[in-house]
């Protein structure tokens, strides 16, 4: 998913397709300069993973890139802030807040559906619970260390994502009002204009992405030659995942794309419309 897909200013939250869940417990937060509040890497038993959290976004970290200070740009609309740069400084005190949390054993619940967003690793949606039996994200979002906006499927409890995320969206909205975390730096007499701006700039570029999606659909992309852009004009597809299916070639079939990290056979079959491979040219012949 490009940074497109996050800045829609609404609490937007994706459905992602029902998968039996994994539970592991007893796990351990493993240091790495790409964890932050809402994504980490975790030793789970004998294997580590990337998780980013179910239903909640925390506030950057960083803005290594153009994609991130857009990205910061628009959290900082939402919770309307003047001064962009205090997004990465709450970012950061997420960062902390969920390694202290997260510093004795936890347990992680996962379907392994696959979270592609920016990062250059594979990461999965998951579910966390700390050692005191609290979900990680509401916890976030009381204490104004994030927002309920992102993927959402039913829990294993049997909550619907829905309802989960209605939960969510009232606990953020009690947050905002007791200014917790955060929300202790609104501009509220601002809040409201800087999210309408936000708003007419996500449509501009909606608009945009539309517009060149239709003047590069001619059919379907060969895997084999397609570059980013014509990759990226196929929905689901991101900078990030383009380059990764870039770096895989060559392609034989379009089945093999699974090879690619970040697409299992759902995205797949989600992909096949937009590509395929093209035979290869006939060896010339001798007379």
């Amino acid at each position: 998913m490009n940074w497109i897909g996050w800045v829609a200013l609404a609490v937007v939250m994706v459905v992602v397709p029902a998968r039996a869940w994994e539970t592991f417990r007893d796990c351990r937060l493993v240091e790495h300069d790409g964890n932050d509040g809402d994504s980490f890497h975790v030793q789970a038993g004998d294997r580590q993973l990337v998780v980013r959290l179910y239903f909640v976004d925390c506030p950057e970290t960083s803005a290594a890139t153009d994609a991130d200070a857009k990205r910061i740009r628009e959290q900082a609309r939402y919770f309307g802030l003047t001064n962009m740069t205090r997004v990465i400084h709450y970012g950061r005190e997420a960062q902390m807040l969920v390694a202290q949390l997260l510093a004795k054993p936890f347990t992680v619940r996962t379907t392994f559906a696959t979270a592609l967003g920016r990062s250059a690793t594979p990461r999965v949606y998951a579910l966390v619970t700390t050692s005191e039996g609290k979900d990680l994200g509401t916890w976030l979002v009381e204490r104004g260390y994030a927002r309920a906006h992102g993927a959402k499927r039913e829990t294993p409890e049997g909550v619907t994502g829905d309802q989960f995320a209605e939960r969510l969206k009232d606990l953020e909205m009690q947050a905002m009002l007791h200014r917790a975390g955060i929300w202790s730096e609104t501009a509220a007499d601002l809040l409201a204009e800087m999210r309408a701006q936000q708003r007419r700039e996500d449509t501009e570029l909606q608009t945009l992405r539309e517009g060149l999606r239709e003047d590069e659909a001619r059919g379907p992309v060969d895997l084999n030659t397609a570059t980013s852009r014509q990759l990226q004009s196929i929905p689901g597809v991101g900078p990030v995942l383009a380059a990764r299916i870039i770096a895989h070639r060559p392609y034989a079939t379009v089945d093999e794309l699974l090879r690619v990290p970040g697409i299992r056979e759902t995205l797949l079959d989600r992909l096949r419309p937009h590509v395929t491979v093209a035979p290869a040219p006939a060896s010339p012949t001798g007379s």
